[in-house]
């Protein structure tokens, strides 16, 4: 196994899910306000669950998102 490799990969990843996730958000949050679905200071439980199937890898993250 080549660990540099794998480092590589993994950061690739996270980055693309991390930024591609932060875009769909703000792009949830604006609609939701322009369509006065909300008024801009609540909170929203939020769920990621990350899975690697052929590692047999699960697993649930919870968190929140605040909007004011």
């Amino acid at each position: 196994m080549n660990e540099e490799e794998l480092n590589i990969s993994i950061r690739k990843f996270l980055k693309m899910v991390g930024v591609s996730s932060q875009r769909e958000i703000e792009h949830a949050v604006a609609r939701a306000v322009q369509e006065r679905a909300v008024a801009g200071t609540e909170t929203f439980p939020a769920k990621m669950t990350l899975e690697i199937p052929g590692l047999k890898l699960r697993v649930d993250f919870d968190g929140e998102i605040r909007l004011g």
